[in-house]
């Protein structure tokens, strides 16, 4: 086939897109899923027919929590087959694979290019990029702005599983005066530590990558690193490991692998 293999990750807080030509990555954007992941999806393809990649000589497949809502794919994938084929892909080896998205965290191990387990959390978002996001929301700074202060911090304790009641510590700390770089640098400590826990119960097999939101966060990979006690990998690219391996998905058989991810 000669055509392009559009991959869509519709996540509750952004929407990936990547499309592959032959062996390597032609495009590759993100859009916020905003409240309409129909909406959303309906962008998405006016923007692919914008670019030319909707030539009829193309695959589409839709992974993500809002993948339902890409009606004009081919088929849909399941979040773990998506990120465990765009994880191998990118890392190139046997891992352990730790997706922190906006609504759940998932641990998934790979071998071949196969997902061979994985675990979820609950549906608590304590553990999650969401609730990074909201807690900045709450300190009045960017996602950008509130890494830079949790950089700077002395991690302050909140230990609460819920996250109606970390949401709660987090206030308390706020109104008690704490200075904002410790409360910054306790609520990713206190993140890290949720997800280390859910690799505790999953098990890691190989080296740790990271895909997702969190991946471009240098000091919340570093905190990541120091729960686990070992080195977690990161890459360019992971951000769009999902919706990757959507689009290897769409290659199917005709894939050979992909060669060049830098746009």
């Amino acid at each position: 086939m000669s055509g392009y293999y559009i991959g869509i990750d519709i996540g509750s807080t952004a929407a990936k897109t990547v499309v592959l030509s032959g062996d390597a990555v032609a495009e590759a954007f993100t859009l916020p899923t905003g409240w309409s992941g129909k909406e959303t999806a309906g962008t998405i393809r006016r923007t692919l027919e914008e670019k030319g990649y909707l030539t009829g000589d193309h695959r589409c497949t839709a992974t993500g929590y809002g993948r339902v809502c890409v009606d004009w794919a081919d088929r849909v994938v399941t979040e773990i087959t998506c990120h465990g084929k765009g994880g191998w892909a990118l890392f190139g080896r046997d891992c352990t694979i730790i997706d922190v998205g906006g609504q759940d965290t998932k641990v998934i191990t790979v071998a071949g290019a196969q997902v061979k387990d994985f675990l979820m959390n609950d549906k608590c978002a304590a553990g999650t990029g969401k609730f990074i996001e909201v807690m900045a929301s709450r300190l009045g700074v960017s996602l950008a702005e509130f890494y830079a202060l949790a950089e700077q911090g002395a991690p302050l304790a909140i230990s609460a599983m819920c996250t109606v009641f970390a949401e709660s510590e987090v206030i308390s700390h706020i109104g008690a005066g704490e200075r904002r770089e410790d409360i910054a640098a306790g609520i990713v400590h206190s993140v890290a530590g949720r997800v280390a826990r859910l690799c505790e119960r999953h098990g890691i097999t190989g080296d740790v990558a990271l895909t997702g939101g969190l991946c471009d966060s240098r000091y919340f990979i570093a905190t990541l690193s120091g729960e686990l006690g070992r080195p977690v990998a990161s890459h360019p690219f992971a951000r769009y490991a999902g919706a990757l391996g959507a689009a290897i998905a769409a290659a199917g058989k005709d894939f050979a692998g992909v060669r060049e991810f830098s746009l």
